[in-house]
């Protein structure tokens, strides 16, 4: 791998590719560092450690850290992953958004400006919530509702260049921008999640047997995550035999490849978005509600953990069979199949080859939505039988592997399209 790294380091296109996404990536983390104005760190910190069930904590993993800094990039990137659930779903109810989608490059320009917008109104909401409430009391005393306005427009200009960065690379760079920022930011939580249960152990607060079992666990994960990523089923394609002229053309066969986990960690980073929303919103509030929320609806609860996990599987699985619905269209595939002289063999052209493929990619697609629901959901269940409060959970994980594999395979076919041996052989 390291030999091929190098290669693909010596090929121009593709090492200006790799380093615009190192380079933004770094500009990520700097800005990650960066201070809001008027808000005091000490402060924060106190609020952090004092947090209920450790919701900050959990947040502030999938953040990358950038909420417990409380830097420009506090509000992060979930706002526009929020957004693109919105518009996405709005696409499905209101004709004109449906029109739009099928409109082209064009459309989809128009979509993805509604997106950004969408996603700065709900970073500058975030933005005033965290400023007016949880955090009010880190604001300095001798700030006024200039300085105010001030915090909570670098929070959403923060938000609005993330968003910008995560365009950039997935235009210039390598890779999908935005999943590959929710990667950095939680691989720069993991020296600090591994320092943390070390000290444990070492203090005597972790059981180092419970502690080996969560490491078999997420190692079984990330291996369960590689087969999902790499599997796929092969649908054998028959060309019948055409005469041109004087020559023969077709009789040759082929394969459809249709992927378990085709929607990739999509389902995963989107269900994450959703869930967080409840334990967003008792941060913003108190007294019985707040108990409520954490209660019901958030894995630190008692009966939470349970609703969570089934809310969570619930909706892997939905986004799971909406994103391979959008990505692989059995009628426009078994409409091309006729149109070629393709047939599956055993299966009559048209309606009876839809139906064939629908009947695939939904059982497929089941297998890898509910193991992607599955995986995210054990170690958090584990995490509270065990009664331990280990943030870094399966969501996480599956996360981090998916981006690095779906990465690795983009750097791969640049390097195939130039007739370079590759890593996945």
């Amino acid at each position: 791998m390291i030999s091929t790294l190098r290669n693909a380091w010596k090929i121009p296109d593709i090492r200006k590719k790799m380093q615009f996404t190192l380079l933004m990536l770094l500009v990520f983390r700097l800005g990650s560092s960066i201070p809001v104005p008027y808000m005091n760190k000490i402060i924060i910190r106190s609020i952090f450690e004092s947090s209920q069930g450790g919701i900050l904590q959990f947040l502030d993993l999938m953040a990358g850290g950038t909420f417990s800094n409380f830097s420009i990039f506090a509000t992060n990137i979930y706002p526009y992953i929020t957004a693109s659930i919105i518009i996405q779903l709005l696409t499905i109810a209101i004709p004109r958004l449906e029109e739009l989608a099928k409109e082209g490059e064009e459309g989809k320009k128009k979509i993805n400006r509604y997106t950004r917008v969408l996603a700065i109104v709900l970073a500058g909401v975030q933005a005033i919530g965290y400023t007016m409430g949880i955090f009010k009391s880190a604001l300095d005393p001798n700030a006024g509702n200039l300085q105010k306005v001030i915090v909570v427009i670098t929070l959403v200009a923060g938000t609005a260049f993330l968003i910008w960065i995560g365009e950039q690379i997935t235009k210039n760079g390598i890779g999908n921008g935005i999943s590959l920022l929710i990667f950095v930011g939680i691989v720069s939580q993991l020296p600090g999640s591994v320092i943390a249960i070390v000290s444990g152990v070492f203090a005597g607060d972790l059981n180092v047997i419970k502690i080996l079992i969560f490491g078999i666990v997420f190692l079984a994960i990330i291996a369960f995550v590689v087969a999902l990523q790499e599997g796929e089923r092969k649908i054998p394609v028959q060309y019948a035999k055409r005469v041109i002229g004087r020559k023969m053309y077709g009789g040759q066969s082929t394969h459809i490849p249709v992927k378990v986990s085709m929607s990739g960690v999509m389902p995963v980073i989107f269900s994450s978005a959703i869930l967080s929303l409840p334990q967003t919103i008792t941060l913003f509030s108190d007294g019985k509600f707040a108990q409520w929320v954490i209660k019901y609806l958030t894995p630190q609860g008692p009966v939470g953990i349970w609703i969570y996990s089934i809310l969570n599987i619930i909706l892997i699985m939905f986004f799971t069979y909406f994103y391979t619905a959008v990505q692989f269209n059995t009628v426009e595939y078994s409409r091309n199949l006729q149109q070629n002289g393709g047939f599956i063999p055993g299966i009559r052209p048209g309606r009876p080859t839809s139906d064939y493929l629908g009947r695939v990619v939904n059982r497929l697609a089941f297998v890898g939505g509910f193991s992607l629901a599955v995986l995210a959901s054990l170690p958090i269940i584990l995490s509270k039988l065990f009664a331990m409060n280990i943030n870094f959970g399966g969501t996480a994980v599956i996360i981090v592997v998916g981006v690095a594999l779906e990465t690795v395979k983009q750097i791969e076919a640049q390097m195939l399209m130039r007739h370079y041996k590759g890593f996945l052989k």
